[in-house]
């Protein structure tokens, strides 16, 4: 049986009217759209430029500049967060000039570690900010890789610098408060005085006085540094022979708590008034020698100007003017010119002064022990290793090539990151409630 047609549905036809209807209605559609689209897209250019404008420019802007490196805004921020997340207790405007200093020397730190082959790894850095739990960013990874630094600095390089043993000397060393004063006691010395004993009583070195009675013990030259001012003695030690006692070895620039008066009162114009003239001199030999000058009639002024170690003495030419007996220059300065009526216009023997400083003396230095690569004691070595960090440090900040652009944050910029930190920290608190 043959299948049935289904029945055509005859074309739909539109009048003229209805055409131009559908048509004003698509038109309008169509303007709905694009007028939608276009509010959105405004919408959100709007919120992309005040993006822009509120973050993504303050962020890229330089605060510092190391040598070629440009430090941005945004790892300033991020190590300001870091600051202040782990000192919740500290003003973060106080931590904010501090952070930018910090981060000034950790961009040297970090630049010279390289020249010399150390380097912090990301994921090294990545682990220690996750330890400490703090949010892992570009800047919390590079303000963590150059905290990481010091001690890889020391492991890395510093460690091998230093070595496992070296030169070890015991020596005995005093500093006497001039020259003919250190022949004296070298002379006593070869006579077979002890040095300990003698150092113990005349010695004007802190620690060979004090401390250890001149006996250093068997250390490395880098210990032994930090002890004594001066590099004068420890040179004759470590490079003399045991049982060598050195000549007087003089130095005219270490300080020493002691120095000898010359005061001359030239006039009282009225009670409790004095016109004084006076020189401090580093040792009493030297002040007799300068005595016998003044009163040879030599000009004060140019041996103040040389050899007087007080600073108005010195600033004046010797001419410390009008003083009253209400100014304390010292004890026993106040003492001669005050208590001991003086003879007017007449040089003083020298006085002995143990509050003011003096520069200059001469060392004796006697070797006792030497022992080539001796191995170093773990504690010295440790000392050693900071030791050569520090100094290798002290150059790095001081080397005349070293290029630090500052002043580039300004006060409102430095004010943005606190704002924009602090909004961080509050947000943190709210979603720990």
């Amino acid at each position: 049986m043959a299948k049935k047609k289904k029945a055509e549905r005859p074309q739909r036809e539109f009048t003229r009217r209805q055409l131009s209807a559908f048509k004003r209605q698509k038109r309008r559609q169509r303007i709905i759209f694009i007028g939608g689209v276009t509010v959105v897209a405004a919408i959100i250019v709007v919120i992309l430029v005040g993006w822009v404008m509120s973050e993504y420019i303050p962020l890229r802007r330089t605060v510092l500049q190391v040598n070629d490196a440009e430090l941005k805004m945004a790892y300033y921020v991020d190590a300001l967060k870091i600051s202040q997340l782990s000192q919740p207790q500290t003003d973060i405007q106080q931590l904010a000039p501090a952070v930018l200093e910090q981060l000034r020397q950790r961009e040297i730190l970090t630049q010279a570690a390289v020249k010399i082959g150390v380097t912090v790894t990301n994921e090294e850095a990545r682990q220690a900010i996750e330890q400490a739990g703090f949010p892992v960013t570009d800047g919390g990874i590079r303000l963590f890789k150059s905290e990481l630094l010091s001690a890889k600095l020391k492991s890395a390089y510093f460690e091998k610098q230093v070595g496992d043993s070296g030169l070890h000397v015991r020596p005995l060393i005093t500093m006497l408060e001039g020259p003919e004063k250190a022949r004296e006691i070298r002379e006593r010395l070869v006579n077979g005085d002890n040095f300990t004993a003698l150092a113990e009583e005349f010695s004007t070195d802190y620690y060979s006085k004090n401390i250890n009675k001149g006996d250093f013990g068997l250390r490395p030259r880098g210990l032994l540094k930090d002890q004594l001012s001066s590099a004068i003695p420890l040179d004759f030690a470590f490079s003399a022979g045991v049982g060598e006692l050195s000549q007087p070895l003089s130095d005219n620039e270490t300080y020493k708590q002691l120095g000898y008066w010359l005061i001359r009162v030239n006039n009282r114009q009225e009670e409790g008034s004095a016109n004084v003239s006076a020189v401090l001199i580093s040792d009493l030999v030297l002040a007799g020698k300068v005595k016998a000058r003044l009163e040879a009639g030599e000009p004060l002024g140019p041996i103040a100007d040389e050899l007087s170690n007080y600073s108005p003495s010195k600033e004046n030419h010797g001419e410390l003017g009008i003083l009253t007996d209400t100014q304390n220059v010292t004890t026993v300065f106040n003492k001669y010119v005050w208590q001991s009526a003086p003879e007017l216009g007449k040089w003083s023997d020298p006085i002995l002064e143990t509050d003011l400083w003096s520069q200059g003396g001469a060392w004796l230095v006697k070797v006792l022990e030497r022992e080539e690569n001796r191995p170093y004691a773990a504690e010295d070595k440790q000392a050693l290793v900071g030791q050569a960090l520090n100094d290798w440090l002290t150059r790095v900040f001081e080397d005349p090539t070293l290029k630090v652009v500052d002043g580039l944050l300004t006060d409102d910029m430095q004010q943005w990151a606190i704002d924009h930190v602090t909004k961080y920290v509050e947000s943190l608190k709210r979603r720990a409630i």
